[in-house]
């Protein structure tokens, strides 16, 4: 039977990828920033700012945020073939398509399933990029994509440029079906209930679609335009989906198209009994002259709207949006001079109405200037965002701080109603938790020290990592279940101690141990389960690579090693040392 193919891009090195480290997170206390006071309720103080590659910070959040992101918005680097700035934009084209395939299938992996990815490119990439996001996260999750101006057609880039770039694109995707968007929100009013309709003599009754009708001749009727009520009507052409969405509109379609052909043009019909209205009947028009096929119908206000009367009605979300006056003067937003690439906060703002709410997490992987995180904690989102470069200092870390002060009066603030608040925590990937010695041999990092190792190889083993501050329970480093532990130790374990570790684990719990060597039969013990570091993760990763920015070539992998062979674990402990 011939294999099933699907409709995807291809391209050279698509399946060579890389296999990250899941490496620890590194809180820098002093580059941690909150408020002096609490300005609310909602002020949100666990937001998070990582310095380094974004792809392995990515993978370090995997565990503990996998489905919990209801909004990620990211900007990559275009490819354009020009340098930007701040970033190397100009990556071979597979290359960039492998840069951005490992990075959305983590971030398909952190979005909850009712939130949004809402991804920004240009048209160098663009049109690869919704192929390659409907592989990731399916073309049935594709909702839409916004068309957004950046500039105007007097704003020249280059002078040797043949085509104008006036016109970017965010391509949105949901993480899930069922996922819903914020829609546009409107305070019902009357102001489009205008119309009024003055019958001037009695007409002539009819039967219609089983529905008593009058039929009003061009002189028996007036319709009167005048300021909106509620007692008013709202006129509504009777075409397109119309004809199929509602009782009015159906009715027209089966009873009054073509009678104009009997009826002659100009005519009124008055209908009873359609419409949810306080009216009793509904008014309908044909064409009104040779030629012409088109009627209309006139809505009262519903009845619902009458009950409620500060009651919102939803309307759609626009996909396209001028706003090359805010690019044209987001330059020092935030007092943050990032020229090239910048997104403004009023794009944000839209893209955080939209697909977010007060209290969700939203996610930006290539943090810029910090404009993403910059609006989501004035919009009171709980933000999570990474940058390789010095900007993580130069421009994101000053211009939240300033966010946090209330220093900071650029952007949305004033439309935010920001007034100041909250805070972050700043963090650095941890370095590779293996490395070699200068005998080749893999051993644990000298930076590693019992804490960050234990987190680390809870990491790797997929457990979490939640050390146990009873001193009879110093084996609890972390959990996979309630019943299911893992102890991670540099020791080198005897029979004994694995018995006495055991007995204190009991009936009805497992432990992992993970530990430089044991001597122990590990048969013996039906609770506990041994693996010796680094051997039980040397083939789980790549090891000591720090960057995957540009071009990603995997190193090759270590020989397989069996279970019982023994490698030093710091440099002190090779044989040959």
């Amino acid at each position: 039977m011939a294999k099933k193919q699907k409709l995807e891009l291809t391209w050279v090195g698509k399946d060579e990828r890389p296999k990250l480290e899941p490496r620890i997170l590194i809180e820098d206390p002093e580059k941690s920033y909150h408020a002096k006071v609490r300005y609310s309720d909602d002020d949100n103080f666990d937001n998070i700012l990582i310095k380094g590659d974004n792809l392995l910070a990515l993978r370090a959040l995997e565990q503990e945020y996998a489905g919990k992101i209801s909004c990620i918005y990211i900007d990559p680097p275009y490819n354009t073939g020009s340098a930007f700035e701040h970033y190397d934009d100009g990556l071979e084209h597979s290359i960039w398509l492998g840069l951005m395939k490992d990075r959305l299938k983590i971030l398909k992996t952190l979005l909850s399933d009712d939130g949004f990815i809402c991804c920004h490119i240009d048209d160098s990439e663009g049109h690869y990029l919704k192929v390659l996001m409907d592989e990731v996260f399916g073309r049935e999750n594709y909702q839409t994509t916004f068309y957004i101006q950046v500039r105007y057609a007097g704003k020249t880039l280059k002078q040797d440029m043949n085509f104008h770039k006036q016109v970017e694109m965010i391509h949105i995707y949901r993480g899930a079906y069922g996922a819903t968007p914020n829609l546009n929100k409107k305070k019902a009013s009357f102001e489009k209930f205008k119309f009024y309709i003055e019958e001037k003599a009695s007409g002539t009754p009819i039967r219609l679609g089983g529905k008593d009708t009058v039929i009003f001749q061009p002189e028996e009727y007036e319709i009167v335009k005048g300021e909106g009520s509620e007692d008013g009507r709202k006129e509504i052409w009777a075409t397109g989906s119309i004809l199929d969405g509602n009782s009015s509109g159906r009715f027209f379609r089966d009873n009054l198209a073509g009678r104009f052909k009997q009826d002659g043009y100009k005519v009124l019909y008055k209908v009873k009994g359609i419409g949810d209205d306080k009216f009793e009947h509904r008014y309908f028009t044909g064409p009104k002259r040779v030629g012409a096929t088109k009627g209309k119908y006139y809505q009262g206000v519903p009845i619902s709207q009458l009950e409620d009367r500060e009651a919102f009605k939803t309307t759609p979300i626009e996909n396209f949006y001028d706003l090359a006056g805010a690019f044209g003067n987001c330059r020092l937003e935030g007092d943050a001079d990032f020229r090239s690439g910048k997104k403004p906060e009023a794009l944000l703002q839209i893209i955080l109405k939209h697909f977010s709410k007060p209290g969700d997490i939203v996610l930006d992987s290539f943090g810029g200037s910090g404009s993403t995180a910059a609006a989501a904690h004035k919009l009171r989102r709980k933000w999570i965002t990474v940058e390789i470069g010095q900007q993580a200092d130069l421009h994101i870390r000053p211009r939240l701080k300033k966010v946090i002060s209330g220093d900071d009066q650029t952007g949305i603030t004033k439309q935010a109603d920001w007034k100041g608040g909250g805070g972050f925590r700043y963090y650095s990937l941890a370095p590779s938790l293996l490395e070699t010695d200068k005998f080749g041999n893999w051993v644990i990092s000298k930076d590693y020290n019992p804490a960050m190792l234990s987190e680390a190889m809870c990491k790797h083993m997929g457990f979490t990592y939640a050390p146990s501050h009873d001193a009879d329970e110093y084996w609890k480093h972390g959990y996979s279940t309630e019943s299911d532990f893992i102890y991670v130790t540099t020791q080198n374990l005897t029979h004994d101690a694995c018995k006495k570790l055991a007995d204190e684990v009991g009936k009805g719990r497992s432990l992992l141990i993970c530990c430089k060597a044991y001597s122990a039969n590990a048969e013996s013990f039906d609770n506990l389960t041994l693996v010796k570091i680094p051997t039980a993760i040397l083939a789980k990763c790549e090891w000591g690579q720090d960057d995957y920015s540009l071009n990603v070539e995997n190193l090759p992998m270590a020989d397989a090693l069996d279970e019982d062979d023994d490698l030093p674990l710091f440099p002190e402990d090779s044989d040959n040392a």
